[in-house]
């Protein structure tokens, strides 16, 4: 091979190489560059994503259909417990998006990329605003559980998720409305997906959906913590001067306090999911989509709604009951939204 042919064989190996680490080798000058990983790390990471994000809708769609077909289910603590299932099942499908920008490159176009975002914040305040009603949910039931009935009715359950998925769309597009008016502003080449905030909407935005929320599930809870460890030496008292006559309230109020305890596991394991991901965005790294510390936090917040469910089968016998009835297609009998799930 003579010298000429051997450099002209190098160069057009240099120029594949080069064509392959960018997202439109098409576009030389324009378009961005893939952030390169080995290929086995490339594979085992998109397995497992992918499950995640499989296994978090299919759980997810398991909540959904056990406390929407079965009426017995129909409890406003079951409501709220809907609304967070929802949230959780549309992020299983987001997670797909936020897998494609793992290499640094975003495929679908400017407008995709701004209402990937939209949704993403819409549903992710909108969890987190559940998580403040469960929160309240469970201090009303353990703090007054006299007045539990009559100030947290079905009715009002409905309305208060409602709100705050109205709330949530409202403040989100507000926060997103220069990104919204002109989609893929702040991209610096063609392949990239960023949106900019100003100052004062991140302020807001971290207040609102963090800050807020945060500290008023902390409060509520260690109220709740605090009278239910009250609630339960009293129990123990009660019982042992009255073992018969108080069997009933006994019973009334331990099942309540074990949803207050399922319901804060919940609550404690999406605040260690959640707090990464505020931590990285308040020192402006998620401005940087292509980082792998960005993606991380973001798929270890998204993680969280996969989890969910898992702790469901675990503390309630009523969801393990529903996914067996769902999986052998019992639900499909005539009169099998009566079935006694409790």
């Amino acid at each position: 091979m003579t010298s000429s042919a051997a450099s002209c064989l190098f160069i057009l190996r240099m120029k594949t190489f080069e064509e392959a680490e960018l997202c439109f080798p098409e576009l030389l000058n324009s378009s961005c560059r893939k952030t390169m990983y080995p290929h086995s790390v490339s594979i085992l990471t998109y397995i497992i994503l992918y499950s995640i994000s499989l296994l978090t809708v299919t759980l997810n769609l398991l909540v959904i259909i056990s406390i929407s077909h079965f009426r017995q289910l129909h409890k406003p603590t079951n409501l709220l417990l809907l609304s967070l299932a929802v949230s959780d099942f549309f992020i299983g499908f987001l997670m797909l998006f936020q897998i494609t920008l793992i290499d640094g490159c975003w495929l679908l176009g400017d407008f995709m990329c701004i209402l990937y975002y939209v949704l993403a914040y819409i549903i992710t305040s909108a969890s987190i605003g559940t998580m403040v009603l469960i929160s309240v949910d469970r201090y009303v039931a353990i703090c007054q559980p006299l007045q539990y009935p009559n100030k947290v009715t079905q009715k009002r359950v409905k309305v208060c998720i409602c709100l705050c998925w109205i709330c949530s769309a409202f403040f989100q597009t507000l926060l997103l409305t220069d990104n919204l008016e002109q989609p893929g502003r702040y991209n610096s080449c063609i392949g990239e997906c960023v949106i900019v905030i100003n100052y004062i909407a991140v302020l807001a935005d971290v207040f609102f959906t963090f800050i807020g929320p945060v500290t008023a599930i902390i409060v509520l809870y260690m109220r709740v913590f605090v009278v239910a460890v009250s609630q339960a030496r009293a129990m123990r008292s009660h019982v042992a001067a009255l073992p018969l006559k108080s069997s009933v309230t006994v019973t009334a109020k331990k099942s309540e306090m074990k949803a207050a305890r399922a319901l804060g596991v919940v609550i404690v394991v999406f605040l260690v999911c959640l707090c990464p991901y505020f931590c990285v965005s308040l020192t402006g790294q998620d401005s940087l989509f292509n980082s792998s510390t960005a993606t991380f936090v973001i798929c270890l917040f998204y993680f969280n709604s996969c989890l969910n469910p898992m702790i469901y089968a675990f503390f309630y016998p009523w969801f393990r009951k529903a996914i067996k009835l769902i999986v052998s297609l019992k639900i499909l009998q005539p009169g099998s939204c009566q079935t006694n799930m409790l």
